[in-house]
């Protein structure tokens, strides 16, 4: 596509230099025309019709990018996020063509997240109901008995189940901005001698100083929290390990660390288990029956009381360090 006018830096100045232009090229017709002895009717006519020819390749190149974003938006609409525009002009088109690719390129990107998340989640849904449905065919066809243990089988996989559709409810409402924070001031030592009351396979530990110290945040979300951060440390710690929770006041802020005495997790990856469905290597082998959602949920939660998370270096097992203002905004 032939575009003379790209480097003319507004629409306004190549309107009216195709203006002139036309208005040049019908004079010099007719001058030529008069020039060489032709009757003035024709040398008119013929300067206006070399006059439209020009206007035409010039208004074509500089419209050639909003046909290409309307064939584009007409692709995309089917589900073909590929299209780019030509990106040439220096005017005001130009500018809208850039902007249309990097359009098409959040678009491609959301679309391709979608899907993985499609699949992501279908994967992580098969898992329990796969296992129930064995369950519960086994104990129809008198394969095996409904006694305590297949019971019990049953409803572990239900609340697995449970567990992960809620997961998925918290992450679509955070995404949302859906999460309305009810902030109060928490005693952090009491709040986590509350916490591991709960039973597990690990020796939990939790030290606090000062013993005084509070912080301003939503109670129900901090539980949600520090609950995903040490269902994670226990599944990954050895049977009989320690988990210890440590709570910190550094000037404005709360630093809280869970930590564990598992495999740890390596430099490359620490960044990536806050993602989605996101899984270590160990974890994989371990088929522990985490989501892959609950590190995901805690970055989200975190942030969202103005803090952030991150994985700490240790010598051994793994550190997740959460940092909290003492007010939350």
């Amino acid at each position: 596509m032939i575009r003379p006018l790209d480097w003319v830096p507004s629409i306004k100045v190549k309107l009216g230099l195709a203006v002139v232009l036309s208005l040049s090229v019908t004079l010099v017709a007719v001058v030529v025309g008069l020039a060489s002895g032709l009757r003035p009717r024709y040398t008119l006519v013929f300067g206006l019709l070399l006059s439209l020819l020009i206007v035409q390749v010039l208004a074509r190149g500089m419209t050639s990018p909003l046909r290409e974003m309307a064939a584009a938006a007409t692709a995309m609409s089917s589900g073909d996020y590929g299209r780019r525009v030509t990106a040439t002009s220096r005017d005001e088109v130009g500018a809208l063509a850039l902007a249309f690719n990097r359009m098409a390129e959040d678009l491609a990107a959301v679309d391709a997240q979608r899907r993985r998340l499609v699949a992501d989640v279908s994967h992580e849904l098969r898992t329990p109901l796969t296992a129930l449905q064995a369950l519960l065919e086994n104990m129809a066809d008198g394969v095996s008995a409904p006694d305590a243990a297949t019971l019990e089988s049953a409803v572990v996989q239900t609340r697995r189940l449970g567990r992960l559709v809620a997961q998925l409810l918290d992450l679509s409402r955070l995404e949302a901005g859906q999460l309305p924070l009810h902030l109060e001031n928490v005693r952090l030592q009491s709040f986590l001698a509350e916490l591991l009351t709960t039973t597990s396979t690990v020796r939990m530990e939790a030290s606090v100083e000062p013993p005084d110290l509070e912080v301003t945040v939503d109670p129900e979300r901090l539980h949600q929290i520090l609950t995903n951060l040490l269902d994670n440390a226990s599944r990954h710690s050895p049977l009989g390990g320690r988990v210890t929770v440590t709570g910190r006041r550094h000037v404005d802020r709360v630093q809280i660390s869970v930590s564990d005495e598992g495999p740890g997790i390596p430099v490359d990856e620490r960044d990536r288990v806050f993602e989605r469905f996101a899984r270590t290597d160990s974890a994989r082998a371990a088929a522990d029956g985490g989501s892959g959602l609950g590190l995901s949920i805690t970055r989200w939660l975190v942030e969202l009381h103005g803090g952030h998370v991150r994985i700490a270096d240790t010598d051994g097992g793994c550190t997740v360090v959460v940092d909290l203002p003492r007010s939350c905004p």
